[in-house]
């Protein structure tokens, strides 16, 4: 995966929507960092992987990776405003259950919130890389989704949205 590339990307998109929505000079982290946590309980609703109690397969792969993929944003969004947009973070951890890799990924976004530290960036980079490996996508996979949704984001704020 092109991490320069996607960090290159998501400085252009977070530009375009301060420019469009008139936040120059607004502090957006908090913002974002609730918007993560939004995205990837969307994500974790979509996979079910917690839902014991039905027996309704997850949505499909198209629909997870669009989600994982929103997370994606936000992720290399909130990097950015903390100049950490320079990491190469690696898939290290594997195998483990979806469902406890959620509510680790909250516990990361909570620690990087608390200490924005570029430890605690990287740490919450690689477990999201992690469990995209585990929901069974390849590193490609996940950057032609972003790309593909990247796109339809920019026409979104072309349209007004």
């Amino acid at each position: 995966m092109d991490f320069k590339k996607l960090f290159s990307l998501q400085k252009d998109l977070d530009a375009r929507i301060i420019e469009e929505h008139n936040l120059l000079g607004e502090v957006l982290f908090s913002q974002k960092a609730l918007a993560l946590q939004v995205e990837v309980g969307e994500l974790a609703n979509q996979t079910r992987c917690f839902k014991y109690w039905s027996n309704k397969s997850p949505s499909q792969k198209e629909i997870i990776i669009e989600e994982y993929v929103d997370c994606l944003h936000f992720i290399l969004s909130i990097g950015i405003d903390k100049d950490f947009d320079d990491i190469e973070p690696s898939c290290t951890k594997f195998n483990y259950n979806i469902t406890e890799q959620f509510l680790d990924l909250f516990v990361d976004i909570n620690d990087f919130v608390t200490c924005s530290s570029k430890d605690n960036y990287v740490t919450l980079f690689e477990d999201f890389l992690s469990l995209g490996k585990n929901l069974g996508f390849t590193p490609d996979e996940i950057e032609n989704a972003y790309l593909k949704k990247n796109e339809i984001n920019l026409e979104r704020q072309t349209a007004g949205y």
